[in-house]
């Protein structure tokens, strides 16, 4: 952490452990699922942290295809969280944040602030190029990361693996989620 920041709360291992069901979304028009290393990274970690892949996919950069993915998957009721990887940034390609914050049922401000904490200690300024969002959408929550592996890296890493640990305290988004859809 940058400037002496130290993060509070953490990891009880005396409680439970809750795996949640986690979607992987490659956004890309260069990549396919054998060059998709930062989808293959998320993969890898999701399983690691003893969740279910719920699913995967690598998609082109075309808002209506991004949004057709993950309202499949929502739809589809077997999923408690998506990470999209790509189609973050600023130029004219980048519309994942196009194409799902229109979707948010409620925006996650707190994680675009923390990601860009975490990304500044490890690649500087240039964290300012990503518009790492989040958000929840029919009670599934979306984390929208860059698609460096890096950037991956410190987003799984460092912010979205300890919130869908249920062992975390003192809160996690797994405790919310049988409350997401309440009136």
């Amino acid at each position: 952490m940058s400037a002496g920041l130290t993060p509070g709360g953490g990891i009880k291992p005396e409680l439970p452990f809750k795996p949640v069901r986690v979607a992987i979304l490659t956004v890309s028009d260069t990549r396919d699922e054998t060059t998709d290393t930062s989808g293959q990274l998320l993969v890898d970690r999701v399983k690691a942290a003893g969740h279910a892949l719920a699913g995967r996919a690598v998609v082109r950069d075309e808002i209506e295809t991004i949004r057709k993915t993950v309202r499949d998957w929502i739809a589809g009721g077997q999923v408690d969280a998506i990470v999209t990887t790509g189609g973050t940034g600023l130029t004219g390609r980048d519309i994942t944040v196009e194409a799902l914050e229109p979707l948010f049922d409620k925006k996650i401000d707190g994680f675009s602030v923390v990601f860009h904490l975490v990304s500044y200690a490890s690649v500087g300024l240039s964290t300012l190029q990503s518009r790492a969002t989040a958000g929840l959408i029919d009670g599934v929550f979306v984390f929208c990361l860059p698609g460096s592996n890096g950037a991956v890296k410190d987003g799984w890493d460092k912010v979205i693996a300890a919130q869908l640990d249920s062992r975390h305290k003192p809160c996690n988004m797994v405790e919310l989620m049988p409350r997401l859809l309440e009136q």
